[in-house]
């Protein structure tokens, strides 16, 4: 089950790609703003309490989706791609194993604990 679900997940990476793609955009953008939402690690520097909700906020598939769809509403370009980099990087990351994060810790994911 874990591999179908990593699998499902790296097809919503190559979704969230073709449709950058198919907006216009130069293949290597979405590539080059691919790790952009883990800045929101920052928020670890305050406390794990701000760092996981800021992490969860910018790791969100459903927030990647309404900044997409606001995108494709308002008619602001950079919005829908910037909702495709989110969903994007959120699918990524849960292919790797990096879930939404808990608040006692970095390494405690929706997925489980990260590392051994």
């Amino acid at each position: 089950m874990k591999t179908l679900l990593k699998l499902e997940d790296l097809a919503k990476l190559i979704l969230a790609y073709t449709l950058s793609l198919y907006l216009g955009y130069k293949w290597w953008l979405f590539l080059a703003l691919l790790l952009s939402p883990d800045l929101s690690m920052i928020g670890y520097a305050v406390n794990s309490k701000i760092g996981a909700w800021l992490y969860n906020f910018f790791h969100h598939q459903g927030v990647a989706i309404m900044a997409g769809l606001a995108g494709l509403y308002l008619g602001i370009g950079w919005l829908q791609l910037a909702g495709l980099i989110l969903f994007g990087h959120s699918a990524f990351d849960r292919a790797l194993g990096y879930g939404l994060k808990y608040d006692d810790g970095f390494k405690h994911t929706h997925l489980g604990w990260i590392g051994k």
